[in-house]
């Protein structure tokens, strides 16, 4: 028995390591679960995740372990003793992701392509390795598929009364809740979130209003956005009195002044991402970019040179024809904010929003929701935290990094706790039982 013993705990260390993710293949916004199983016992070993972007840069995280007395390694249980995080983090691979050492200054990582999807090759090392990864050979590895792009949902491009942009459409027959998507000051046509929100079941037109990096391209006034909103709620698969606005930045900029200006549409909720409400009173988007740029004197710097801009924007005028009048809203808005915002003063933004509606009576649609230490670019679940990154100015083309703000974890962590919350309030508002009752 003893012989025996001895040569099946021979054998079980020469079973090689494996990596397992389950799910392999899930939407963004999904959970998974990493474990390595078959390593010797008490062995310390690094958890790597690497991703080549659409734009050749390759992004990791890692985190330290040290296998149990089963010889494995679970991230949702154990804890990472260091790396790119620390503590139990099961989707810690994904969110503390950053360019690997010596890539270019200012990156950020977006998907353009939503057809396919955001590849990530898990890896196990032996050791506690911090760099170097690529020119180690693995333990064992196994690649994961993260999509935006859910089952069943259909991508059509819209071309449609001047309107550009992309509608996403849920699997099945609807008819469905509907939302027009936008963007924020950084322009082009961005539909990753929309792709996602299809996944959930919102009828979602990613809108393109200017062009990347350039906002006096926006010789628009807003009755494209009117048009845009009416495109969705026209829509065979919507249900016209089912449709929200949702915006990040100056998207947020723009959800503002449509639910309190226009006579055209009635959006049923609106969705206010790291947003502001300082607009002069019948501006165009080519006039707001000259108030985006007036004020570079308030402009400041860190200690790395990255550009602070939130100054910009203060003190919040008391001037009602420099603001969008809040009073006049008449549906419920969500406002998600980071006080460690440094591209728009947003908290403050929120607070003068507040005392508007609340003066108007209206202070029962607002919900805000602030994170402590998250910046400017809250985006979907587990997306890597991007502090500062590269940006094109619209007035003088020069490229400068912008600080954003927000501290890793935090931010990270304030990405998953608002996404749930957002589509809980969509949930609330725009999937009720009259939903329901026009979908049987």
């Amino acid at each position: 028995m003893i012989n025996t013993h001895r040569r099946l705990s021979a054998m079980s260390h020469t079973v090689p390591p494996v990596v397992s993710v389950v799910p392999s293949r899930a939407l963004v916004d999904e959970t998974f679960k990493v474990a390595v199983q078959n390593l010797p016992p008490g062995s310390p070993v690094t958890l790597h995740s690497l991703h080549l972007s659409e734009d050749k840069d390759f992004w990791e995280a890692f985190g330290h372990y040290i296998s149990d007395h089963r010889g494995t390694v679970s991230l949702a249980a154990d804890f990472s003793f260091g790396g790119t995080y620390t503590g139990k983090e099961a989707m810690g691979l994904l969110w503390s992701m950053r360019p690997v050492p010596g890539s270019r200054e200012g990156l950020r990582l977006r998907k353009m392509n939503v057809c396919s999807p955001l590849l990530v090759n898990i890896s196990v090392y032996s050791g506690h390795v911090e760099e170097g990864f690529r020119e180690q050979a693995p333990l064992a590895s196994a690649l994961t598929e993260r999509w935006y792009m859910g089952p069943g949902v259909r991508r059509m491009e819209v071309r449609e009364k001047g309107v550009r942009g992309t509608l996403f459409l849920p699997p099945g027959p609807g008819p469905f809740p509907g939302l027009l998507d936008m963007w924020g000051g950084g322009g082009g046509l961005l539909e990753y979130r929309s792709a996602l929100l299809a996944s959930h079941g919102y009828v979602s037109l990613a809108l393109e209003y200017f062009s990347a990096n350039d906002l006096k391209s926006a010789e628009i006034d807003f009755n494209y956005f009117e048009t845009a909103f009416n495109i969705v709620s026209d829509h065979p698969q919507v249900i016209p009195d089912r449709v929200g606005i949702f915006g990040l930045s100056l998207g947020s900029v723009v959800t503002n002044y449509l639910a309190a200006e226009s006579s055209v549409i009635k959006p049923r909720c609106c969705v206010c991402i790291s947003g502001i409400h300082i607009y002069p009173r019948g501006a165009t988007l080519e006039g707001f970019s000259r108030l985006l740029f007036s004020n570079t004197h308030k402009v400041r710097v860190d200690e790395n040179n990255h550009e602070i801009w939130r100054d910009r924007y203060l003190p919040i005028p008391d001037d009602l024809s420099q603001k969008v009048d809040v009073g006049k809203i008449n549906c419920p808005m969500l406002l998600v904010n980071g006080r460690d915002d440094q591209s728009l003063p947003t908290v403050e933004c929120a607070e003068d929003m507040a005392k508007m509606m609340r003066a108007a009576g209206k202070e029962h649609l607002l919900t805000r929701i602030e994170y402590l230490d998250a910046g400017h670019l809250i985006e979907p679940p587990y997306s890597p935290h991007f502090r500062a990154t590269k940006f094109i100015k619209d007035d003088t083309k020069e490229k400068v990094i912008l600080l954003w703000g927000g501290q890793t974890k935090p931010h990270s962590d304030a990405q998953e706790d608002s996404w749930n919350k957002i589509l809980a309030f969509l949930q609330q508002h725009l999937y009720s039982s009259q939903t329901l009752k026009a979908k049987m």
